[in-house]
């Protein structure tokens, strides 16, 4: 099916469509964050009950916002006002979807950019040839540059924008088709970089290795949570997506091939990023300072630095990007639908809106009134801020909402109709409603009350 006049399609195939919803799923937080919280809470062992936590938590929600989408073929708000009625309060999960990905692009964008920049420094050479000292030193003076964060931030915007307006199979199929397999490929070259270093061994039993003295509850806690937000889940990425199915599309498989892929490069990044932090006694909890500071030292202390500096920033450039045209695609398909705006129109305005967000973001490191003097009468600077807002408070909220929407409120033969149709595993349709009813409400829950400090 082409695409229509008011901007919509539907994917080619089915592989198109896990290599989007995963490439949804895959960004920076899996190349830092997973191998970060892996190494805190007991290496293998927590990998073991991560899993579970996707089979039980994860796998059953994404299966729950995917049949939204593709029984409606529409956008968040749209979807559910389908199901539900026009002035349903449902709908109100629908707008949190679409202010969420707003949210999170306004901060992802300005790391991003970060990326580019460090991408063009290393294919240039310029980040290989400096001392250690001048590349450790060269992410603060990014993070204080105003011109350097508006404009690299302004281009990943553009970069995002010009992949979303081409549509779903000229723009989000096609690219992600080269984007999810280059990402894999780039992981593997840096794989087999890793297995040669002096602490991959050490790296590859921390990982694996069970650890059960440095597993706590709240390191179980940390695996639930991580296992639903690793996934994209509650910000309606996943919706759009699936609203992009063809009627006979086997949902519970490929939400299952979507997760799979996801952790497995997860996993990968462990194997990436540990083996470098052990060799050179690097400190895993630093978050974007580990990624543009510490390991850019640590490369440039290995044979073939320009390369091996390249490859990584051209990683983390591709799995930011795979992450940012869903969550423009949110918004763009939300005016497609409510506004019937032409798909141009929706991703430029989108486009726009995210570019002006963004700057509280780009000026946090440069400037007090979003910095430091916001961080005195606030607690944290507006990045910071923005950033737990959304993982903390709407993230959860979305995740609930989509599972009581689809496990109490969607009409039983609509919501056995979606998950049955097409699909291998229809004969557990049943247990996972019962999943979906009672274990993930409380998981969620758990979850969210951590987040908040109150459990």
């Amino acid at each position: 099916m082409n695409e229509t006049a008011n901007g919509r399609g539907q994917w080619q195939s089915r592989m198109g469509f896990i290599l989007a919803s995963a490439g949804s799923a895959v960004g920076l937080g899996n190349l830092w964050r997973f191998p970060y919280i892996t190494g805190e809470n007991g290496g293998g062992l927590f990998v073991l009950i991560y899993l579970g936590c996707i089979a039980l938590i994860g796998f059953p929600v994404m299966v729950a916002e995917i049949m939204v989408g593709r029984g409606t073929q529409r956008s968040n708000v749209e979807a559910y006002r389908t199901i539900a009625g026009q002035r349903t309060p449902w709908q109100g999960l629908g707008w949190l979807g679409v202010a969420v990905a707003f949210l999170i692009l306004s901060f992802y964008s300005v790391v991003a950019g970060w990326a580019l920049r460090y991408t063009l420094l290393a294919v240039t050479g310029q980040l290989s040839q400096r001392p250690a000292e001048e590349i450790g030193d060269l992410f603060g003076a990014t993070y204080a540059s105003v011109p350097l964060n508006l404009i690299w931030t302004g281009l990943f915007v553009a970069l995002t924008v010009s992949v979303v307006w081409r549509g779903v199979q000229h723009g989000l199929e096609r690219w992600s088709r080269l984007l999810m397999p280059a990402l894999l490929v780039l992981l593997l070259i840096l794989l087999g970089r890793a297995v040669t270093l002096d602490g991959f061994g050490e790296a590859f039993g921390f990982v694996f290795g069970i650890h059960a003295d440095a597993l706590s509850g709240a390191g179980v806690m940390e695996a639930m949570g991580h296992s639903f937000f690793t996934l994209s889940l509650g910000m309606g990425g996943v919706l759009t997506y699936g609203s992009y199915l063809k009627r006979d599309a086997d949902i519970p498989a490929l939400s299952g091939a979507i997760a799979g892929l996801d952790t497995l490069i997860a996993l990968l990044a462990c194997l990436v990023i540990f083996p470098v932090t052990f060799t050179y006694g690097l400190e895993t909890t630093q978050g974007p300072g580990l990624l543009f500071a510490s390991i850019p030292i640590a490369i440039s202390q290995m044979p073939a630095s320009t390369l091996l500096a390249s490859v990584f920033f051209f990683l983390l450039v591709f799995a930011a990007l795979t992450s940012s045209i869903a969550l423009l695609e949110v918004t763009t398909a939300h005016f497609i639908d409510v506004n019937r705006w032409s798909r141009t129109k929706s991703a430029l305005v989108s486009g726009l809106i995210v570019a002006a967000l963004a700057i509280p973001c780009a000026l946090t490191g440069a400037t007090d009134l979003f910095g430091a003097g916001f961080a005195e009468m606030f607690g944290k600077n507006w990045f910071d801020t923005v950033a737990d807002f959304v993982s903390n408070w709407t993230l959860p909220v979305g995740g609930m909402g989509i599972a009581l929407f689809v496990a109490w409120k969607m009409p039983e033969r609509l919501r056995q109709e979606q998950f049955t149709t097409g699909s291998r595993l229809a004969g557990f349709y049943a247990s996972w409603l019962v999943v979906l009813r009672f274990v993930v409400p409380l998981a969620i829950i758990a979850v969210f009350l951590r987040a908040v400090g109150l459990f």
